[in-house]
């Protein structure tokens, strides 16, 4: 599975922390959400993390569409 890419993220000097994806906003956290994602990305794949984060991790059509007969 190729690794996802594109995520960034920014800090708000309000604690709030935007995730956005290719320049477009994927999600903002605020809170003890926000502080567990920094402290997690900090510790692992940055890109990654972002992804499961902002939901678009794994989608579960994966299987079907490699069995599609437009994809063999």
């Amino acid at each position: 599975m190729p690794k996802p890419a594109g995520f960034s993220y920014v800090r708000r000097p309000d604690g709030a922390v935007l995730i956005t994806h290719r320049a477009r906003a994927a999600t903002t956290l605020r809170g003890g959400r926000a502080e567990k994602f920094l402290a997690e990305v900090e510790s692992g794949d940055a890109q990654l993390v972002m992804a499961r984060w902002t939901g678009a991790y794994k989608f579960g059509n994966e299987r079907r569409a490699r069995e599609h007969p437009r994809n063999r």
